[in-house]
């Protein structure tokens, strides 16, 4: 999971890029990258760790041009080194800087393919580098043809949909001819487009959620639709082309985890699904548990407290805050390592003891994946002296690996794989455990946006959309991930 956003407008675009991607920040935490362009001239600052500190003033000075992307990043393929860190940069044709979400499932074979006929070296482990070389090479080809410099890269970003598989949303830039954005045909993972109007003269901006486009006073206007290619030239000239059509079937742990909950993916306005998942998950438990047996309802912070309040309000049961969350520490399900989670979870979150004392609580959470958190702070309220915890999660149980660009690499740390959810519940030391239904979650999510044609949900029942998704590709997959000790190296340069 990464975040993007990208700029084209008649001013430095650095200071705008760089709060953009602080709003991006929750999707991505181990390195951070931007590149601009001024003069025909890329400028180039990417390193490991957040957005406040691989950009200092020295850095933001020479990031100069009215055009520029950036990324935050958590590695699913490749590793934590800083070559690994996007954006990625190629010379030929024009010289063209990328950055791109998701992920691709035919990483092998595209790479030699890439070695042996188009005769392209790479030099990361990251399919990002892969895919820019692939439209840098279909770019190359299309240069030598009679057509207009958007037809190029119309007919570049077609060849790219006929060879890569997988998700992606990437933007683009390409030297003197303007800003790129393209999406997956499936639409798995987000990109939105905004607009502004500065002197008369129309600005563009790219972003992987509405959010960061609202933080710099763009307007939200379209999402990139799947399979849509959107060129902006650099006379801010708008050429948009429908390149394949599929299925528009967004990932669906977007709306349940990875998005901000006041940003809008694809029409759906990521609160109003929360919420939606606190009614549908409610009226489950009524069914299911005497909701009698529960003095108060807790959320545990932050991603699952719209859901919670819901909940509380339709049960008619006491809503109450009893963790106090550290702001200061980064989001645990995308910190790399189990021993750096089990250590954040404690530092992140403390009991506000006076809650759990003498009472049996209902705990509402967004996921669980490996079950570390979970199983600590369920530990933290019986330290706090609950009775009983009944413990839900708003989305499904999540048994299988995720290939388009979440970190949930190996079956093997799936608590819920293979598992009943009362194995899963002694796991935890939960006293009862709850699922949301998948046909559920999907049904409530998709109600706020009926023209979806559904979601990718894989993590959930291992459908893979994209691609023929072998046991022998996910244990492939699972042993290039997170392998490699993180460097760091100042890499602030120009192109």
């Amino acid at each position: 999971m990464c975040g993007i956003a990208g700029i084209i407008a008649r001013h430095h675009v650095n200071q705008k890029i760089f709060d953009a991607l602080t709003m991006l920040q929750h999707r991505g935490q181990d390195a951070s990258g931007m590149a601009t362009l001024d003069n025909n001239r890329f400028f180039l600052r990417k390193d490991i760790g957040l957005v406040k500190d691989v950009f200092r003033t020295r850095h933001m000075r020479n990031l100069l041009g009215n055009i520029g992307i950036g990324h935050v990043r958590y590695p699913t393929s490749g590793s934590f080194q800083i070559s690994e860190s996007q954006p990625f940069y190629v010379n030929s044709p024009y010289g063209i800087m990328m950055v791109h979400n998701g992920n691709l499932t035919n990483t092998q074979e595209l790479k030699k393919i890439l070695f042996e006929s188009d005769l392209r070296h790479i030099n990361t482990s990251s399919d990002s580098e892969i895919l820019l070389n692939i439209f840098a090479h279909e770019l190359a080809k299309q240069t030598r043809q009679n057509k207009n410099t958007a037809e190029k890269i119309f007919s570049a970003v077609s060849a790219v949909y006929q060879r890569c598989q997988g998700s992606f949303a990437v933007i683009a830039i390409i030297n003197g001819c303007g800003m790129l954005a393209f999406r997956d045909p499936n639409g798995i993972r987000p990109l939105a487009m905004g607009e502004r109007k500065s002197n008369g003269i129309n600005e563009y901006m790219f972003a992987s959620e509405s959010i960061a486009l609202n933080a710099v006073d763009f307007s939200l206007i379209d999402d990139v639709k799947p399979g849509e290619a959107v060129f902006i030239d650099t006379n801010h000239n708008v050429h948009k082309r429908q390149i394949v059509t599929a299925k528009h079937t967004p990932c669906l742990f977007e709306y349940v985890y990875l998005s901000r909950p006041d940003s809008i993916i694809d029409g759906i306005l990521v609160y109003q699904a929360r919420l939606e998942m606190g009614r549908i998950l409610a009226d489950k438990i009524k069914k299911t548990w005497d909701v009698n047996d529960i003095d108060v309802v807790i959320p545990i912070p932050d991603t699952s407290r719209y859901a919670a309040m819901e909940i509380s309000k339709i049960l008619n049961i006491s809503y109450r805050e009893g963790f106090v969350k550290n702001r200061y520490i980064g989001r645990t399900f995308i910190m790399p390592g189990q021993e750096t989670r089990k250590k954040s979870v404690k530092q992140k979150l403390n009991p506000i003891i006076q809650e759990f004392t003498g009472k049996n609580i209902l705990l509402v959470d967004d996921s669980i994946v490996r079950g570390t958190t979970c199983k600590q702070i369920i530990q933290m309220a019986r330290q706090a002296q609950a009775k009983k915890i009944y413990f839900c999660s708003i989305s499904p149980a999540i048994r299988h690996p995720n290939v388009y660009g979440i970190d949930m690499p190996t079956y093997k740390e799936l608590i819920a794989h293979n598992r009943t959810e009362q194995q899963i519940a002694e796991l935890i030391a939960a006293d009862y455990l709850l699922f949301q239904n998948l046909e559920d979650l999907k049904n409530c999510v998709g109600v706020l946006n009926p023209k979806l044609d559904g979601f990718e949900c894989s993590v959930f029942d291992g459908d893979y959309t994209v691609g023929d998704i072998t046991n022998e590709y996910l244990n492939k997959l699972a042993a290039t991930r997170g392998n490699n000790q993180e460097t760091s190296i100042n890499n602030s340069c120009v192109v």
